[in-house]
């Protein structure tokens, strides 16, 4: 059983997290990790110490969203199949929008099974691939919709609410649906 890590260094991890959190909230996922460091008050050694990489910080950063991402997602099978998949997209691309540049991390990460946020990517693919067959069971949407095209709209419409607005992202999901549903 691995030794729990001494109370300086769980105390340094917290801090680093919080840092990360602010900075990319201000400046994006391609902040500077020597920013992080600073501000947290390490050494940039102690951040790749605690994280190896970018994406291992945002792994880490991500982990209790996704989580939480993914209960709201149990949830979601008690409302219609309509209901469930426009929810699971809104949320999801609040969920991508996090910080500017984590869409880009989320798609990568759903290939790259190296990356960090590969199994959380690879769980909201299947989560959005079982709404889309639950719709399309339904006859709500188009039988040729799939988890993929959906996944993009995901990505491009978190990508507008970063750069545009949320209200613009919110545009953009409804003119996808009225384009799938039948």
């Amino acid at each position: 059983m691995p030794a729990r890590p001494r109370a300086d260094a769980r105390a340094n991890r917290q801090r680093l997290l919080a840092e990360a959190d602010a900075v990319f909230r201000e400046q994006g996922t391609g902040a500077s990790l020597e920013a992080i460091a600073k501000r947290a008050g390490l050494a940039i050694g102690t951040l790749y110490g605690h994280f190896p990489n970018r994406r291992a910080l945002l792994g880490a950063l991500m982990s209790e969203r996704n989580e939480d991402l993914f209960t709201a997602a149990e949830a979601l099978s008690a409302e219609p199949p309509e209901v469930a998949l426009r929810t699971w997209i809104s949320m999801t691309v609040t969920h991508a929008a996090t910080y500017s540049g984590l869409a880009t991390h989320l798609i990568t990460g759903t290939d790259d099974v190296t990356s960090e946020l590969h199994a959380s990517c690879t769980q909201m693919a299947a989560i959005v691939d079982a709404l889309v067959r639950r719709a399309v069971d339904a006859g709500v949407i188009r039988p040729t919709t799939t988890g993929a095209d959906l996944h993009a709209l995901t990505t491009a419409c978190a990508w507008a609410r970063e750069h545009s607005s949320p209200e613009q992202a919110d545009r953009l999901i409804d003119l996808a649906f009225l384009g799938i549903l039948v």
